[in-house]
């Protein structure tokens, strides 16, 4: 996979963070590991068709993810990770990956469409994407852990 392919998505998480009330999103880390991963606590995912075919993933422990909905709903706690907050989360990666397209357009690469969000929740979870390889973004959002995996492949349509 081209690493210069999740640039847009870099860029969409760093501005549709701070829309939503986070002070600071710091890229920590980048890596490539294989199609399957192992995930504690949440993951939203969203598919891509179009010219770019695969899977956005977006992870972070049940703690973080209160955490995250917490902000998210200005401040308001969140003790459990129910409903209210799971939409939360839901909808971030929503945003995030529609603006996503967004700039993939504007980087030249057109006709994407994403999926409603996916919200798994687990222990000892384990996720296999539709690539050979996958990207993984380390991120600290307000001092929030969040792991990005970016599985896209280009095709020809």
């Amino acid at each position: 996979m081209d690493i210069n392919i999740i640039n847009p998505l870099i860029v969409s998480f760093t501005e549709i963070l701070p829309q939503i009330g986070f002070q600071s999103v710091e890229r920590r880390s980048l890596s490539l590991i294989g199609s399957t991963l192992d995930y504690d606590g949440v993951l939203v995912h969203i598919s891509l068709v179009g010219t770019l075919r695969g899977a956005i993933l977006i992870g972070m422990s049940l703690e973080s993810a209160k955490q995250f909905a917490s902000k998210m709903m200005m401040g308001m706690p969140v003790m459990e990770f129910d409903s209210i907050a799971q939409s939360a989360i839901s909808e971030m990666g929503n945003m995030v990956c529609a603006n996503s397209c967004t700039q993939f357009s504007l980087a030249g690469i057109s006709g994407l469409d994403i999926s409603p969000p996916i919200l798994l929740i687990g222990c000892n979870g384990q996720a296999t994407l539709p690539v050979p390889q996958t990207i993984a973004i380390h991120f600290s959002v307000d001092g929030i852990d969040i792991n990005v995996y970016v599985g896209l492949v280009q095709v020809t349509i």
